[in-house]
């Protein structure tokens, strides 16, 4: 029987209206600082508006990504720490752009939950738009959504999505030839890939994440370090030499899967991984989890995010400049003839 005397309203139902209105003006101000050449960044309209004309391109294609955090979240929400799955959220996007050899314009975001957590809510959105900041992108929108009883309390989901440009004769990769290097640049950590593998470790070992630790560090502050966004070194590199041949972002898969991406199937690729970083981080999923060393790296990037493949016949130039500008990166192989599989590894991890 219906209950004439009870009004039901959208309210009551666990979609807080007003509420999300609040949010929108206490974020407003993350937003503005994004800015950038194209993009006013201001929110409310019904869609976002970018000037490429406002760009100095002559002959533009526009490139686009979309991912998500997935998993990692979990650890943001047993530790109730949320400003920096943002800065996630921002790089697995941007760094699939850098690999075409774009340049990040713009991003938008989306975020659902059961029932909006203001203040929860703005640490990821300050993630964001730090993450945006770095990348060099405007964060020109999303979207914010309350689904009552669909998410646990205090749980949400996240999406992005990142448009870029590139002029045409600059877009990656650029055909390969045997003997080309192939470099590395750290990881800053786990970044966003291999972290059921992780929950599984933790789960099935009885791990405390409130009072495990490695070295100096605790776990959970490793297992939430943000992925890294490879923009500055990378339109650093492009900007004093024309070297660069292929840029492969290191996500799920890992090298195994990703490097074959960016080089032609007529060649393999060796991989030394003893010139791979040493981590403590890395040290402990291998000893917790007893893969071998190519499971691990056809599930995390093993300290090395994004690889580079340089022309080799000039490489000591590149080296140099590298060094100069201070970037970090650790020639991890060469583009080989073609062998049995797309990548070949030699010898073992320093795990």
């Amino acid at each position: 029987m219906i209950n004439k005397n009870k009004k039901i309203t959208y309210k009551s139902s666990g979609v807080d209206v007003d509420k999300g209105n609040r949010f929108i003006d206490k974020i407003s101000p993350l937003v503005e600082e994004t800015s950038r050449d194209g993009a006013d960044s201001k929110l409310g309209g019904f869609g976002s508006i970018f000037d490429l004309s406002k760009l100095d391109y002559k002959d533009p294609l526009l490139l686009s990504a979309t991912d998500g955090v997935g998993t990692k979240l979990k650890f943001a929400f047993d530790s109730n720490m949320h400003d920096t799955v943002g800065i996630d959220l921002v790089a697995m996007c941007v760094n699939d752009i850098l690999a075409q050899g774009g340049e990040p314009l713009f991003f938008l975001d989306y975020f659902a939950t059961s029932k909006l957590d203001i203040a929860q809510a703005a640490d990821v959105l300050r993630g964001i738009a730090e993450g945006c900041k770095i990348a060099g992108c405007a964060l020109v929108g999303g979207e914010t959504a309350e689904l009552p009883g669909f998410y646990k309390k205090n749980h949400y989901d996240l999406a992005g999505f990142c448009v870029g440009v590139v002029e045409r004769d600059s877009l990656l990769p650029l055909p390969i030839k045997e003997g080309d290097v192939i470099v590395g640049l750290p990881s800053s950590g786990i970044h966003s890939n291999g972290y059921s593998l992780v929950h599984k470790i933790i789960s099935k070992n009885n791990i405390d994440l409130k009072k495990e630790s490695l070295g100096d560090n605790k776990l959970i502050k490793l297992l939430l370090e943000p992925t890294r966004i490879y923009t500055k070194e990378v339109q650093t590199i492009t900007k004093r030499t024309s070297r660069l041949k292929a840029v492969a972002h290191i996500t799920g898969g890992g090298l195994t899967e990703n490097l074959p991406r960016v080089i032609s199937d007529e060649f393999s690729s060796e991989i030394l991984l003893s010139h791979y970083p040493a981590t403590p981080l890395y040290s402990w999923i291998k000893h917790n989890s007893q893969l071998e060393d190519e499971e691990l790296m056809r599930t995390f990037n093993c300290g090395i995010g994004l690889v580079i493949v340089f022309d080799h016949e000039k490489f000591e130039d590149t080296k140099n400049i590298l060094e100069s500008e201070n970037i970090p990166f650790a020639p991890i192989g060469k583009v080989i003839k073609k062998e049995a599989e797309p990548v070949i590894y030699r010898g073992k991890l320093n795990l």
